[in-house]
């Protein structure tokens, strides 16, 4: 019923400071490589991701016993990254994930190496086939960067908490909406930073889905991206999406087996 609850969130503007890291952005190259970080190494902290390709989550969980398996191949500007995550219903209306991450930034030479790895629990006690369904998400995740053109190399870490909201229609399309707060951990100096997502599914036959969504945070101009999904056998899904914000344009393929 949804994938991964380690999304990723929308990325920062890449050409403007954060005055709470100021601290540790120390230069050109590292300033970009720690918005991109925030942007990437929440594959797994930040739970707000509806089943592929979108990033907004769904008020959604596997049934009780269900596993899930994602793999995902990722770009963003001149970022390549390649992602796994891992899902269960352990209970009822109760989803956690683990999420595994790789990550190369090409704008430098050397490029940057980003690592990351994180934990999600998704709770959603109101789930309805039509109408809406309601929950929260939180997640965890840690990312070693591997800044070599300084060379530098930093941990960073990742807290987040995430309102989910799905209406369903009767026609079968789908509205997800998102809000939530993130707080990112560096080097002694931390940020917290408001998130937001609207997503809408349309389906165009029986196995193939439209996805449109916008999603953005503070001090960043929202991203808008566009997708389709479509079922080849019951319970494995393949998916795609294109979007484009803040001066960069970025893109994804995926597949995904429920079972």
């Amino acid at each position: 019923m949804t994938t991964s609850i380690l999304p990723r969130p929308a990325a920062r503007d890449l050409n403007q400071a954060q005055p709470t890291l100021t601290t540790w952005r120390v230069s050109s190259p590292t300033r970009k490589t720690l918005a991109i970080v925030a942007a990437t190494s929440l594959l797994v902290a930040m739970p707000a991701r509806a089943e592929g390709p979108m990033n907004t989550d769904d008020a959604g969980t596997l049934d009780k016993g269900g596993v899930k398996i994602e793999g995902v191949l990722s770009r963003d500007d001149r970022e390549r990254g390649t992602e796994m995550a891992i899902g269960y219903g352990p209970i009822e209306n109760v989803e956690v994930a683990v999420t595994f991450a790789r990550a190369h930034d090409r704008s430098e030479e050397p490029s940057t190496r980003m690592r990351g790895t994180g934990i999600g629990i998704k709770w959603v006690p109101i789930q309805s086939e039509k109408g809406w369904s309601l929950g929260a998400s939180f997640g965890y995740g840690r990312t070693r960067v591997d800044e070599r053109v300084t060379p530098d190399r930093f941990t960073e870490k990742e807290y987040a908490f995430t309102g989910l909201a799905t209406y369903r229609l009767e026609n079968g399309q789908v509205l997800h909406m998102n809000l939530g707060t993130t707080r990112t951990r560096s080097q002694g100096a931390s940020d917290d930073v408001g998130n937001w997502s609207v997503g809408y599914e349309f389906p165009l036959m029986d196995r193939l889905q439209l996805t449109v969504e916008t999603y953005g945070q503070e001090r960043a101009r929202p991203d808008q991206a566009i997708g389709l999904r479509y079922e080849i056998v019951e319970g494995l899904k393949a998916y795609g999406a294109v979007g484009h914000g803040n001066d960069r344009s970025f893109g994804n393929l995926g597949i995904a087996w429920e079972f």
